[in-house]
Formats: structure tokens, C-alpha cells, sequence
């Protein structure tokens, strides 16, 4: 019995998660026992008691439940966005979710801004090293304010986190017949990052024979991403890079509306979101755009071992652009919860 603790967050998280939930109902009707709890988590409960997110409910998760799903965090009202960062990388850090996975995969040519591209040619996927590099906020200021000031950002990358998620790339490219794995850095620029990252990815790759392994630098890679995206099957990074590609990948498939992702630690309780973000001043209006929401509600049944459920959701969303069922921002005429009604509609 699969368990998710939900976090709706704030603007309009809580209106594309209430769609999100919509399709969980379904998939509990369909025969699976889902169930789930809701956690407000959120910047109004910030502002009235000061607490974001306490250690004790990160064990709460850890022990309880299978999956967290937050729909979006952020408010202006916190300027240092104090509980985003404690709900978001509180949770990447706390629970060691390692494995940043975002599928980048074309529902429509239509959405693609790259001429003559299709389906095929836009299908891969993205593993983003998610606990080290320059997010582990190593560094800090000297001289703050003065003409002398002084800035430094250090990136931590260890053997155990680089091989890991290298490892988990070739592993899902093994599991889901794919032939290919690229692995990105800035090696010629960052040397000693970039010959940790090198020397493991290799190392790992002789033991997947069958799978060809591949290497290049960050801006050649995004320029091949523009030029020949059909080369790419899998593609992994370290987390600041990670971060680049998997939005560079969001945007060629249509944009952050459609962006699902997962945080994960395999076997263990993972995250998942969509990546956009909380829009406050659209919150509560019926116009937010909820297939991100849904999509990763299949992302996140994937990873809790229903894998049809990506290529279900995935294909819903591809009859609603075909027929035009879509939000205002893609150019259609339904409203958040028009979204969420057709898509259990048509599942």
C-alpha cells in the first residue's frame, strides 16, 4: 500500500495539486491502494508560528510514507524564502535523494521550438546529481560590502556521489533498452571536479558493455541539444549543470507547464514535483496549468514500481493537445480544474 504525504505549498501548488490528487483518486479506483495525507507546510504557516519544516516530520516521512508530493513552494511575503529552502533541500539533503530524474519527453510536435523535430527525436531522459556540487552552499563572504569584498562558492564532489549517480544512469538505460549514456561536465575549465567525474563515469561504463558511453563539455552539449536532440537516450550531470540541461530538455518538450520530475533515493521515500513555480498572484483562479502536477503524479507511480502509469498520463495529455483540450497558456480555453476533470476523464 503505497503512502504519499502531500505538501500542496503555496499560490498555485495548491490549485495543480488539487488536480494531481484528482488523478491519484483514479489511480486508487483503478485497483491500486493509494492513499496519501496532507501536510500545510506552506508560507502562511511560516508567517503565523515560524516553522517550516521540523526534523522530527522529515522522520515522520522517512519512516511512514513512500513518496512526498509538493506542489510548488514560494511567497513574496518571505523574501529569503526561508521555508522553500527548508521544505525543497531540507528534504533533497535530509532524505539523500541523490537522483534528480527528469524525463524529457515531446508530447507534441507542436510544442517543440526546434524546426522540424518530433516525438522521436525529443525522447530522453536526465539524471542530475542532486546533493553535492555548488548547492551544498560551501563558502561565504569576505569584507562583505567593502571595495576589497570577496566571494567564494566551493563545489563538493565525492567518489560515493559522483559513482552513484552514474551508476543509477546506466542502470536505468540497461532496464529500459536504451544504448546510450552522455555524461556532461566542464572539465576543460573546472579540472579537478571534472577529472573525478571522468575517471568514474568511464570506470562504470566498462561494466556496462552494451552501452555506449559518451562525454562532452556543458556548451557543447546544450548546442547539440538544439542541433541533434535524437542523439541522446540518457544523459547525466553533476547538480549545477543538471540543473541547465534539465530545463534546457523542459523547454524543448514545451515548457515548465509540462516538467515533471522526482527526487529520488531508490528504495528509500523520495520527493516529487513539478519544477515551476508558485505564481502567487495567479493563485485561486482557475488558470493555472496542472500537467506538470499530473504528469508527475506518473513519475512518481513509476518509481513506486507502477511504471504504466507515465505512459498512461503521458498519453492523456497527447490526446489533449491533439483535440485542443488545453489550459489558456498553451492556447486553449480550460481552466485548472476543467484540466484535471478531462484527464480522469479520459484515462
Amino acid at each position: 500500500m503505497p503512502r504519499i504525504a502531500v505538501i500542496p505549498g503555496d499560490g498555485i501548488g495548491v490549485d495543480v495539486t488539487t488536480e494531481a490528487v484528482k488523478v491519484m483518486v483514479a489511480i486508487r479506483a483503478s485497483g491500486i491502494d493509494l492513499q496519501w495525507d496532507e501536510f500545510d507546510y506552506n508560507a502562511d504557516k511560516y508567517l503565523a508560528t515560524g516553522i517550516t519544516l521540523p526534523d522530527e516530520e522529515v522522520e515522520n516521512f522517512r519512516n511512514n510514507y513512500d513518496a512526498v508530493y509538493v506542489g510548488a513552494v514560494g511567497d513574496p511575503r518571505v523574501p529569503d524564502m526561508t521555508h522553500a529552502r527548508d521544505i525543497l533541500l531540507g528534504l533533497r539533503f535530509k532524505l539523500d535523494l541523490y537522483v534528480n530524474y527528469r524525463p524529457c519527453h515531446l508530447l507534441d510536435e507542436s510544442l517543440c521550438p526546434l524546426r522540424d523535430k518530433g516525438s522521436d527525436d525529443v525522447n530522453f531522459v536526465v539524471f542530475r546529481e542532486n546533493t553535492e556540487g555548488v548547492y551544498t552552499h560551501v563558502g561565504g563572504h569576505l569584507k562583505k560590502g567593502t571595495d576589497d569584498e570577496v566571494a567564494i562558492q566551493t563545489s563538493i564532489n565525492t567518489r560515493k556521489g559522483v559513482e552513484r549517480i552514474c551508476r543509477h544512469a546506466f542502470e536505468y538505460a540497461k532496464a529500459n533498452g536504451l544504448s546510450k549514456v552522455c555524461m556532461s561536465d566542464k572539465s576543460n575549465a573546472m579540472r579537478f571536479e571534472g577529472d573525478l567525474w571522468q575517471r568514474v563515469f568511464f570506470m562504470v561504463a566498462k561494466e556496462y558493455p552494451d552501452i555506449e558511453a559518451s562525454h562532452w563539455f556543458i556548451d557543447a552539449l546544450l548546442m547539440q541539444m538544439v542541433k541533434r536532440p535524437e542523439q541522446f537516450d540518457v544523459i547525466v550531470s553533476g547538480n549545477m549543470f543538471g540543473d541547465i540541461i534539465t530545463d534546457m530538455g523542459a523547454q524543448l518538450c514545451g515548457g515548465m507547464g509540462l516538467a515533471a520530475s522526482g527526487n529520488i533515493h531508490p528504495g528509500k521515500t523520495s520527493l516529487f514535483e513539478p519544477v515551476h513555480g508558485s505564481a502567487p498572484k495567479y493563485a485561486g483562479k482557475d488558470v493555472a496549468n496542472p500537467m506538470a502536477a499530473i504528469l508527475t503524479v506518473g513519475v512518481m507511480m513509476e518509481t513506486l514500481g507502477y511504471p504504466e502509469w507515465t505512459p498512461r498520463l503521458e498519453n492523456v495529455v497527447r490526446k489533449m493537445i491533439k483535440t485542443g483540450n488545453v489550459p489558456r497558456d498553451m492556447g486553449g480555453n480550460l481552466g485548472t480544474a476543467a484540466v484535471g476533470d478531462w484527464v480522469v476523464k479520459n484515462l
